[in-house]
């Protein structure tokens, strides 16, 4: 059986596959917090975004509906995580926290000096 955190990250992975905005917003917690790493080399915020509504539209920009990506909910620092390829390639990693029933933290790792580990095949 699946503890809590794998339940509140694979609704939010549905969620995202789903590019369901009002899902995203529903499992991430009133104050939550996203972070994201760049590497100066990926586009991305200057500074986390705050809040559920600002997550929520982080998400579906920098993760959600990208054309042939597989989002799959695997292993990240040691806890349910999500992670994004395309042909085979990661594209982003994602950490996650979670309390109760929602996602309070995200850290979304773009820099590709950072995602080789990532790769399939």
């Amino acid at each position: 059986m699946l503890d809590r955190h794998d339940q509140v990250v694979r609704r939010f992975a549905d969620a995202c596959r789903r590019g369901d905005r009002t899902a995203l917003a529903a499992v991430l917690d009133v104050e939550a917090i996203a972070t994201c790493d760049g590497g100066g080399v990926v586009p991305g915020p200057d500074g986390p975004a705050h809040g559920a509504v600002d997550v929520a539209r982080l998400v579906m920009t920098s993760l959600c509906g990208q054309v042939g990506v597989e989002l799959t909910v695997e292993s990240v620092n040691g806890r349910a995580g999500l992670a994004l390829r395309r042909a085979s390639r990661a594209v982003a990693v994602v950490g996650a926290e979670t309390a109760g029933a929602k996602v309070t933290a995200l850290w979304i790792v773009l820099n590709p000096a950072k995602l080789g580990g990532w790769h399939r095949g």
